[in-house]
């Protein structure tokens, strides 16, 4: 097996061997996504929190309580394949764990949410900078003061990934993102972070701070990470997620994703 982050399988061999970073970069070409694992009990509310929200949670799969396998991975194992996971009891984050296979159970149903690491190969082919890729950081992620639609018991507020962008270049980034809405698709904001309830670009929620370069615009993309801050806020008994920014690789190219 091939075991550099080039490729999918390679990737996710490395994770499962131990090693802990953010995915950004990694199988490039390749369709990363978002983990969000929920017992049965809770699986209908997070079914119509994605469908009610799709821009932040657009549902690439969702497993039979009890699998950890996904058809956009067939051979990987959602225990293991990621770098990091989180698990969540009541709501607040008790561990983040490399594997979670200690944790499985029968009752448990996965769910596998579009990324925007997906339509960063597409940015660089269309000449557009990916700084968070340049300067070798995750992508910085922030809690806005916009709240996404309810669904059950799952409520919270619209999380959104932020990229520097050349502003001579910001049209480009939203034609070529817009072209792909099952990985969230054209930005939801272009400019002053103020008006998403944003105070500080440099303090991110999650992730980490990205620099920006002389001529940039701040672009602002719904971001995957928005179920995690549904369970902040609605407390499920029992939950676990990626890390932000540690995703999983899958198999299918992005190209699958990318409306003409």
């Amino acid at each position: 097996m091939t075991t550099d982050a080039t490729t999918p399988a390679g990737a996710r061999a490395l994770y499962r061997d131990g090693l802990i970073a953010p995915t950004t970069g990694h199988a490039p070409g390749f369709t990363q996504a978002n983990l969000v694992i929920l017992p049965r009990d809770w699986a209908y509310d997070m079914l119509l929190f994605g469908q009610r929200n799709p821009q932040p949670v657009p549902l690439l799969d969702v497993t039979d309580a009890g699998s950890f396998r996904t058809t956009l991975a067939p051979d990987a194992d959602l225990r293991t394949d990621l770098p990091q996971y989180r698990v969540w009891r009541d709501g607040e984050l008790v561990d983040e764990p490399s594997e979670i296979t200690g944790l499985w159970r029968d009752d448990l149903v996965s769910f596998l949410i579009g990324c925007s690491f997906s339509f960063e190969t597409a940015l660089l082919d269309a000449g557009v900078p990916v700084r968070n890729i340049e300067q070798g950081r995750n992508v910085s992620m922030y809690r806005t003061s916009v709240d996404c639609r309810p669904a059950g018991r799952l409520s919270g507020p619209l999380v959104v990934s932020m990229r520097p962008i050349p502003a001579g270049l910001v049209a480009t980034a939203v034609q070529v993102t817009g072209r792909m809405p099952q990985v969230h698709g054209a930005p939801v904001h272009v400019g002053e972070p103020a008006a998403l309830g944003v105070r500080d670009l440099a303090v991110p929620d999650f992730g980490e701070a990205v620099d920006s370069e002389p001529g940039d615009v701040p672009v602002f993309w719904a971001c995957g990470v928005t179920p995690q801050a549904a369970l902040m806020a609605s407390r499920p008994p029992f939950a676990i997620t990626h890390a932000p920014g540690h995703m999983f690789v899958t198999d299918v190219p992005d190209d699958v994703y990318r409306q003409p």
